[in-house]
């Protein structure tokens, strides 16, 4: 099996259980409500659903409700506190599971398995089996992410980002390219949501980015941390309306079938899912930008 890039390495991954990454993941850009309406389509019987590296549970809390019932799993325990203190993070059809995908004890079976800003940080030969023997019959791995529109300012910020990111191994990569040339998922089907707008506070937006890899601040010197804040702020700032910036998010759902080997035929491309004749349209995140989620 071919290894996979390093700059997604359990050393970069670990970071996410960092207090600083925590604390500043509320600074992100949420998910468009259409990503949930997509994620609940794609439900089959029984109706329970697995979000693995739910972090604070956005996905998780979103879904909680509209499905039989959802298990929110994540290997830090600073997020899940985190994702319980939020509103939603109570719901009684929500369950929070500590551990990893790779071998936390898992319930199931699952009519849905999802995977939002998460599935590149996993063990893919451990995990993804284990995701297609947790899944009833039909269901799939949904893979979610989120891609942000050309911003003014982009060209400016990137060179201020390579200079501080700690990870230096980083090199642009397709995620569910990476996984099916490995022969662990099998594409069904993909989805892109109409562009939303979200506003926030240019210190807000350049705090968003310590919830990144690379840039937590806990693994960064603090001179270095506060020159990063101060020349991204310097980028952005000449942008902003009265201190704040606009950005365009489209959320992207790409589901299909995890370690397919006990798959009977491969999908006819010119066969349609009566279910999920949805548009399509070119999925960006994921797609070399950076820093990773």
């Amino acid at each position: 099996m071919v290894p996979k890039p390093d700059h997604l390495g359990p050393e970069y991954g670990s970071q996410f259980a960092d207090p600083s990454v925590v604390a500043a993941y509320r600074y992100r850009p949420p998910y468009p409500d259409a990503v949930l309406a997509a994620l609940v389509d794609l439900v089959v019987p029984p109706g329970q659903v697995l979000d693995a590296g739910t972090g604070t549970g956005e996905i998780a809390c979103g879904l909680a409700g509209r499905v039989a019932g959802v298990d929110a799993l994540d290997p830090s325990p600073g997020m899940i506190a985190a994702g319980r203190a939020l509103p939603g993070g109570d719901h009684p059809a929500l369950t929070w599971l500590l551990g990893r995908a790779e071998d936390a004890p898992l319930g199931g079976p699952y009519g849905l398995i999802t995977a939002a800003s998460s599935l590149h940080w996993m063990e893919w030969e451990a995990m993804l089996p284990r995701f297609r023997d947790a899944l009833s019959p039909g269901g799939v791995l949904a893979i979610v992410g989120q891609a942000s529109s050309p911003n003014p300012w982009d060209a400016a910020l990137q060179p201020v980002i390579d200079r501080y990111s700690t990870n230096r191994k980083y090199r642009p990569y397709h995620l569910v390219d990476e996984l099916t040339q490995r022969g662990l998922f099998q594409e069904l089907g993909r989805r892109s949501t109409q562009p939303t707008t979200f506003t926030q506070l240019v210190v807000e937006y350049v705090e968003s980015f310590h919830a990144r890899n690379g840039f937590s601040r806990d693994r960064m010197a603090s001179d270095e941390a506060a020159a990063f804040d101060a020349a991204a702020r310097s980028v952005v700032l000449p942008h902003a309306d009265a201190g704040s910036v606009t950005l365009i998010i489209t959320g992207t759902v790409v589901w299909g079938v995890p370690a397919p080997a006990r798959c009977s035929r491969d999908p006819d491309p010119g066969e349609a899912d009566p279910v999920h004749q949805w548009p399509v349209a070119a999925l960006t995140a994921g797609s070399g930008q950076r820093p990773d989620s």
